[in-house]
């Protein structure tokens, strides 16, 4: 990139989408630069192109444009009269923040929620203390009730409904710091 304003405006952003996608759990430094260089772009992009303005190999960036198109954050695209790939940036981000939502969050969700279901289950047939089978059941129903409220607002984000805090704060929660077990 040179010296013009705007190539350094790229340049802050494409280093600034690293910076967040690095924390970010989902995306790598990496891929969030790539994104950010295609973002910025007003038209779509080889991947000599990408290299060029990252100042990193071709293949490196082939390697990690596919996780970016996993995320449909980028897509390929066709460009007449040529025979390379090319790519540009998604610029729905409530769509792609719904598959995100949809894909990543909500299975791990489900994922608590079957967990406190079977350990309920698996529970009930062993040999625990009337105090015992209290507490174990009012840590599960706590968090499980967390969990559905979460899937409930994950599912309200997807239809593009608004999540409302109250709906999302049953009582069932509340029981977490009031029956906690022990002293900390």
């Amino acid at each position: 990139m040179n010296d013009r304003p705007l190539d350094q405006a790229r340049t802050v952003f494409a280093e600034g989408m690293g910076a967040a996608s690095a924390t970010s759990g989902v995306l790598s430094q990496l891929q969030g630069r790539i994104f950010g260089v295609l973002f910025l772009a007003d038209h779509p992009l080889s991947l000599d192109d990408i290299a060029e303005a990252l100042q990193i190999s071709k293949s490196n960036v082939s390697i990690n444009i596919r996780n970016l198109i996993e995320w449909h954050l980028v897509r390929r695209v066709t460009v007449r009269n040529s025979r390379r790939d090319h790519y540009e940036a998604a610029s729905d981000f409530w769509r792609v923040m719904q598959e995100s939502m949809e894909r990543r969050f909500r299975w791990n969700i489900r994922q608590v929620i079957a967990t406190c279901d079977e350990t309920s289950r698996t529970a009930k047939g062993g040999r625990a203390t009337a105090r015992e089978r209290r507490f174990v059941d009012g840590r599960l129903a706590a968090l499980r009730s967390f969990a559905a409220a979460v899937d409930a607002g994950i599912e309200a984000f997807a239809r593009g409904e608004p999540i409302e805090p109250q709906r999302m704060q049953p009582q069932q929660m509340q029981s977490i710091r009031i029956t906690g077990g022990g002293k900390r």
